[in-house]
């Protein structure tokens, strides 16, 4: 069985990616606009008509601004936790096809087994998944202010790994665009991971299955591309996990395709 993960974009202004098998195709996130997921699935040959299910990690705007221009109109089937779903029916003045789990349990979309956590970030009651498939498991560390115990014995078993490297510490804290206010939650333990706090991330969770690392969520203001990949590739380096490899992710352009 082919199973296949497609990052469609990620950073600060939108996230999401998809996982498909022979029978299921599952959006992780909905941050682009309608239009804009259309044009990107379009790429792949793929249509939002096509989609079994979109999962949803939280209600902030990164990551759901595509909702209303694809589940409602389409009727496809939205997955979060109670509290998610009231955030964004609050925020979207929509019902959607809701499928609400509660945050820890397990439940199969099609063929894919999707495993939920509690994550730390400023959300109403943000998660992390892991999707198991019969080819290899695929977590999804987008948003999180530090890495738990419980994220790390969640996502170990991941084959590939989407991991939030959103800024560099030095540049976060001089950049002149971000209030001090801004800077304090997005250093907080609530806010998002720093390169070196991905690394570390990374470092805790390796193991010998862990094939691929894409580092998601990158700042536009706040990092740089090269630097976040160098922080990463050294500590791999460092640790002797020669058979990860490090891959960007791009706010603006998919990413190939990777094959399971």
């Amino acid at each position: 069985m082919a199973v296949r993960l497609t990052i469609l974009g990620s950073g600060s202004g939108g996230n999401a990616a998809l996982l498909e098998t022979d029978d299921t195709r599952v959006l992780v996130d909905a941050g682009f606009s309608g239009r804009q997921l259309r044009l990107r699935l379009a790429t792949l040959g793929r249509s939002p008509e096509s989609l079994t299910a979109i999962l949803i990690t939280h209600e902030h705007t990164d990551h759901i601004q595509g909702l209303t221009g694809l589940a409602d109109k389409l009727g496809i089937p939205v997955y979060c936790n109670r509290p998610t779903k009231d955030a964004i029916a609050w925020t979207t003045k929509t019902e959607f096809r809701w499928n609400i789990f509660a945050t820890g349990v397990s439940f199969d979309i099609g063929d894919i087994t999707v495993d939920t956590f509690s994550i730390p970030h400023d959300a109403q009651e943000p998660v992390g998944y892991l999707l198991r498939t019969v080819a290899g498991n695929v977590g999804f560390l987008t948003d999180l202010g530090h890495v738990t115990k419980l994220v790390t014995e969640r996502v170990r078993p991941a084959h590939a790994l989407v991991l939030e490297t959103n800024y560099d510490v030095k540049m976060l804290q001089n950049c002149p665009h971000r209030p001090w206010s801004l800077k304090q939650r997005i250093l907080g333990r609530q806010g998002h991971l720093s390169n070196e706090a991905a690394a570390d991330c990374a470092q805790v969770i390796m193991s010998d299955t862990l094939r691929h690392l894409y580092l998601g969520h990158l700042s536009r203001q706040c990092n740089t591309p090269d630097l976040a990949l160098h922080v990463i590739q050294t500590r791999l380096q460092q640790i002797g996990a020669t058979h990860c490899q490090a891959n960007l992710t791009s706010q603006s352009t998919p990413n190939s395709t990777l094959t399971l």
